[in-house]
């Protein structure tokens, strides 16, 4: 499947004129000579533009195709009616007719991800950024990457505004993770989920902490719960418990009170957890394979169908057998996790591209061992149970983690469905470390105060 033409890489240099010109511009406006988060705008956009340049080469060149491809492909159609056809192009565009609208067919049969809104959002967004590019990959890949690049640097603006003593830290945890800006910048639902999760992070922080009641931040927080909702509604599942108990231990630190202070926090987050599981109830449609009611099914389906078409020659990983019951969730727990935390070992790893998330993973791996042998299991209780950001990050990662390490069943496809996490992880790992009093012994020489 040919989507990189000769147009491609006319047209790409002009487009990168473009964008740097009015990122340059954003900068010097905003971050001046001698702000401290300056040095990080321009290296982190360059690592989301060329991270979108890369993965679009793999996906061309090395798999010779892949959902990109076809996102990008389907999206030419809906070009298509908006050129000969403007009012059908419209109502495509928006995903108004049923896919089995006769009217509509001429089109909608030539998109086989037509029938789903959360795919369908790639496609149309897609087409859209086609009006301005000339219906060329690499170019509107690029506008994928710039447009997740805004909410990956809202992420990091939120946390640089509580820990700037941590500012090097924080910004290699946010911006500069290599799964995040390859995997999270191309023509991708991972790429628009990553602008949702960031922009819905900091319009929170934002809204309930700073009590900045913008119509921008209520603006965009609404966006990015409407994005996240429609393309992968189980990130914002996991989010919305880690959020809620973030929120509720940040005011609860005010309380002057230990007693009370911990009746509150382990009431809430009894609370928390009852609507949790009720809301994913009410849900379960939407969530599909992610439900509680199917997740172990899905698990199971997954690993048989990986090891059928693969068996030990390919990139996948077993749990074991996989019993729905409540204990056997329990009895798979850990396995799933440290598979989404820590896999694949790099004697795993039968591709390249795996390799590549093998030796990231290690390296989380190593930075987890160092920091329980260096500070201890009570230091580093005593500092998550002061600081509700980690106590954030940590929920957000322990349930989302679980969910994509137990019905993955494949390194590849797990290096993209966790790259939510990771950034809330690897602040988790650094803030530990540092807030233990570590500042002096730098946890890798990269990462030195």
């Amino acid at each position: 499947m040919q989507f990189i033409t000769l147009w491609d890489y006319l047209l790409l240099p002009v487009y990168l004129v473009i964008i740097y010109l009015v990122a340059s511009n954003v900068r010097n406006r905003y971050y001046p000579p001698g702000h401290p988060w300056r040095r990080y705008f321009m290296p982190a956009l360059n690592v989301k533009i060329y991270g979108a340049i890369f993965i679009g080469l793999i996906y061309q060149y090395y798999y010779g195709g892949g959902d990109t491809g076809y996102y990008f492909r389907q999206s030419l159609v809906v070009n298509e009616a908006l050129m000969t056809e403007p009012g059908k192009g419209m109502s495509i565009l928006f995903h108004i007719p049923s896919s089995y609208d006769g009217e509509y067919q001429f089109y909608t049969s030539r998109m086989e991800w037509y029938f789903g809104l959360n795919m369908f959002m790639i496609i149309g967004l897609a087409a859209f950024i086609n009006l301005f590019t000339f219906s060329t990959f690499l170019c509107t890949s690029i506008i994928f990457a710039a447009l997740s690049f805004t909410g990956i640097w809202a992420m990091f603006r939120t946390f640089a505004i509580q820990y700037p003593q941590y500012l090097r830290q924080i910004a290699i945890a946010v911006l500069f993770i290599p799964s995040c800006f390859i995997w999270g910048s191309g023509i991708f639902k991972d790429t628009v989920c990553m602008f949702g999760l960031g922009w819905l992070t900091y319009g929170i922080f934002q809204i309930l902490v700073q009590r900045n009641f913008s119509i921008s931040n209520i603006c965009l927080s609404m966006l990015s719960i409407y994005i996240l909702f429609v393309v992968k509604i189980y990130i914002l599942l996991a989010f919305v418990p880690a959020l809620a108990l973030w929120v509720v231990f940040m005011y609860s630190d005010k309380v002057k009170s230990s007693f009370l202070k911990f009746f509150i926090k382990v009431g809430l987050a009894g609370i928390t957890i009852i609507g949790f599981v009720f809301i994913s109830k009410q849900f379960s449609a939407e969530l599909g394979s992610y439900s509680l009611d199917k997740i172990a099914k899905t698990a199971e389906v997954t690993r048989s169908y990986v090891y059928s078409e693969s068996g030990n020659e390919g990139s996948g990983y077993d749990l074991g057998e996989i019993d729905p019951s409540l204990g056997g969730m329990i009895k798979v727990f850990p396995k799933a996790l440290f598979a989404a935390l820590y896999g694949p070992f790099i004697w795993q790893a039968k591709k390249v591209i795996v390799l590549m998330n093998a030796i990231e993973a290690t390296l989380f791996l190593f930075v987890s061992i160092r920091i329980v042998i260096r500070i201890g299991f009570r230091k580093i209780w005593s500092v998550i149970s002061n600081d509700p950001n980690i106590q954030f990050f940590l929920v957000f990662t322990i349930i989302f983690g679980f969910a994509v390490g137990l019905t993955s069943g494949n390194y590849g496809s797990l290096s993209r469905y966790r790259i939510p996490f990771l950034p809330p992880f690897a602040m988790s790992l650094l803030l530990i470390y540092y807030k233990a009093g570590k500042d002096n012994r730098y946890l890798l020489p990269f990462l030195k105060v």
